[in-house]
């Protein structure tokens, strides 16, 4: 019940974005938790839209994003009565953004599940940051029930990481 309340959220999700954001939307990803699919009845739903152009600044974007999030309120609605609690967890950025990098995107190399993919934009990003951690000799480490990147194991002080 709860993955299928789940895909019924998400393509949702994709419906309205491709509404909202229109010629604008170049990718939608759902990561983490829903995107590994072994989600609990309270996972955020952890989305990475990009979009172009877009409002500049972190507070005009979710602003924007809110007037998405309110058309999915009654579907959001129906999930609570059924005890799963989901809330919308997105982060907003330009392709330009994107090819600019973030820490974000280590992660999504693995539990990225793409919706929305114009052109192959993120999925193409994201091959490209695959064969960037394997040439440093990545490895993502558990420790202590958490995961974090060594990037370069062989490290020597001056040596230059670029992803």
């Amino acid at each position: 019940m709860l993955l299928e309340s789940l895909e019924g959220l998400l393509e949702a999700i994709k419906e309205r974005s491709l509404d909202f954001y229109g010629e604008r939307l170049v990718t939608l990803v759902v990561y983490c938790s829903v995107g590994r699919g072994v989600p609990r009845p309270n996972s955020d739903v952890d989305l990475l839209i990009v979009a172009s152009p877009l409002p500049e600044g972190r507070l005009k974007r979710m602003q924007e994003f809110s007037h998405l999030e309110e058309s999915l309120g009654g579907i959001l609605s129906d999930m609570r009565k059924r005890g799963i609690t989901p809330a919308l967890s997105p982060v907003i950025k330009t392709p330009h953004e994107v090819k600019s990098g973030s820490l974000l995107f280590l992660d999504m190399i693995e539990d990225a599940r793409i919706l929305y993919d114009r052109d192959g934009f993120f999925a193409g990003y994201l091959d490209e940051l695959k064969r960037k951690l394997q040439a440093l000799g990545a490895k993502k480490v558990k420790w202590k029930g958490a995961w974090y990147w060594d990037l370069k194991p062989d490290f020597r002080r001056g040596d230059i990481i670029d992803l």
